[in-house]
């Protein structure tokens, strides 16, 4: 278990609980998020180790890993999925401003956006720390992801674009994987990281239920401020924030499940939450991160 004394983004000993949230996935265990006041992070507390958390995503309810369609949820996740992919291969390839190159996505899962990007005509490389996972990576798609530890092993200055989506979260080493990634991104290179954000409506309206916290695999809950605080201090700049719009309504029939309510409000909450990011992309429910070195 660990215990932080301080915030893991800042050090900051400006720390206080927030609220108490369950593990509605697996083990119906509740975990304590804790608030950083001086860079705004909120964090799990009292979270298992590197060595232990992996019976936490031991659910067949884990999509990521499992790629399961099972239930309403999803299957309306994997009926939208096509579109995302489409949406981040266009956004990678747009931002980068090149049609070919290497790209590096770390937590790569069952490896669906490295089949998109391979089919694109890039040089792919993936690491996903789950074995289910870089199995089903290979079953589906002929992608063969590596274990995490490669992170440390690849060449530097090697990759145009490096890909994190919804992953920096699940990160124990957050400072040893920015200050690697970093060394890792070709001169003009660019880091896309995706991650929930709590101050966003659905997070408000739905409290201690909203799925996005997900504890413990959640180890830390990013708002836009505390991300740009990390990335300062790995030599990097924000450029640009971007919207992803669909989240908002799956977070939110997450939560309604969770809270024993129905889809129907699930929509209208997730939609509120969508207009009230409409003219303001950090306060969307989940944001991508568009990043450079300095």
């Amino acid at each position: 278990m660990i215990h932080y004394s301080c915030c893991p983004v800042c050090q900051s000993n400006q720390i206080q609980p927030k609220l108490t949230s369950k593990d509605h996935t697996v083990s119906q265990q509740s975990f304590g998020i804790w608030y950083c006041s001086d860079c705004t992070l909120c964090f799990t507390q009292d979270i298992p180790g590197q060595d232990s958390i992996g019976v936490f995503y031991a659910s067949s309810d884990y999509i990521s890993h499992s790629d399961t369609k099972e239930g309403i949820i999803n299957r309306l996740y994997h009926l939208v999925r096509k579109r995302t992919l489409a949406s981040k291969k266009t956004l990678v390839v747009s931002v980068t401003g090149t049609n070919r190159g290497n790209v590096l996505d770390i937590g790569c899962g069952t490896g669906a956006f490295l089949h998109a990007m391979k089919a694109a005509g890039w040089t792919i490389t993936g690491l996903e720390p789950d074995p289910s996972a870089r199995a089903k990576a290979m079953e589906l798609y002929a992608v063969n992801p590596q274990e995490p530890g490669r992170l440390f092993e690849l060449p530097a200055a090697s990759f145009a674009a490096i890909t994190m989506w919804h992953v920096l979260e699940h990160v124990h080493e957050l400072h040893a994987y920015l200050k690697r990634i970093g060394e890792l991104l070709a001169p003009g290179g660019k880091l896309f990281i995706a991650v929930p954000n709590y101050t966003s409506a659905d997070a408000k309206a739905y409290k201690e239920y909203w799925a996005a916290w997900d504890v413990p695999r959640h180890l830390y809950h990013f708002s836009p401020g505390s991300m740009e605080r990390l990335l300062s201090l790995h030599g990097m700049k924000l450029e640009s924030v971007r919207p992803m719009w669909f989240d908002s309504f799956y977070v939110s029939m997450l939560s309604e499940k969770y809270r024993g309510g129905n889809i129907i409000r699930a929509f209208f909450n997730g939609l509120l939450s969508n207009l009230n990011a409409i003219g303001n992309h950090r306060k969307c429910s989940s944001v991508i991160y568009i990043i450079s070195k300095k």
